[in-house]
This record gives C-alpha cells, sequence and structure tokens, in this order.
C-alpha cells in the first residue's frame, strides 16, 4: 500500500537531515555543544527518520496483506516521530508530545502481532 513510498521517504529524509546536521560535526558549538538537548534530539530524530522508514519497509515485504490499522500507525508514526524531535528540541517544554507517535508505532506493532498470530502455518482456508 503505502507502506513503501513512505518507508522510502522517510529513509531520504533521514539522510538528508543526517547530512545537514554532519555538515556542522566538527563545530564543537554547534547548536550548543554535541551533549545539547537540540542536538541530541536532532540526531534522534534523523535515526528515527532512517530506523522507521525500514520498519514501513520491513512491513510491506513481510506482511503485505498488512491490517489497514498497522500500515497507517506506523506510516503515521514514522512522520510524527522525526517531527516530534523537531519540535521538542527547540521547545523542550512540549516532550509529553512523544507520546503522541509512541502510541501509533505501539498500536502498528500490536496489530501486526496480532496479525502474523493469525496466520497459522500449514493450514490453508
Amino acid at each position: 500500500m503505502f507502506s513503501i513510498p513512505i518507508g522510502w521517504s522517510l529513509i531520504a529524509a533521514g539522510l538528508v537531515s543526517g547530512t545537514l546536521l554532519g555538515l556542522r560535526f566538527h563545530d564543537e558549538k554547534f547548536l550548543g555543544g554535541y551533549a545539547s538537548w537540540p542536538r541530541r534530539l536532532l540526531r534522534l530524530g534523523h535515526v528515527a527518520c532512517v530506523a522507521l522508514g525500514m520498519a514501513n519497509l520491513l512491513l510491506a515485504a513481510t506482511v503485505p496483506a498488512a491490517p489497514f490499522a498497522a500500515t497507517l500507525c506506523l506510516a503515521l508514526g514514522g512522520v510524527a516521530m522525526p517531527l516530534a524531535c523537531l519540535v521538542v528540541a527547540f521547545l523542550p517544554r512540549w516532550r509529553p508530545l512523544f507520546a503522541a507517535p509512541v502510541a501509533l508505532l505501539l498500536v502498528a506493532v500490536f496489530e501486526v502481532l496480532v496479525a502474523v498470530a493469525a496466520v497459522r502455518p500449514g493450514v490453508t482456508s
């Protein structure tokens, strides 16, 4: 369905954002220093893009008839997590925002586990 274009788009966004962050990796003062809150959250966001992009591709490859809820929640969570990282990097008081993408991703995983458990090897319909 849309897991493949979302997956590749997230991977591309992660690579581009990682490249932009990497252009200043040598600057100890960039975004407040290596261990600063903004820099850590932006790194987390770029890694989340790549990892959740791969998760979308894995879903498409391993569960071709995945439930719509799983596909939708994984796609939305994949977009929402890096956005939450970006927002919280500069507005730390918005940290509870992370509950939304985490909830979406947990629903996706639960739906996939239920779908996979429902398929019994060797049993034909």
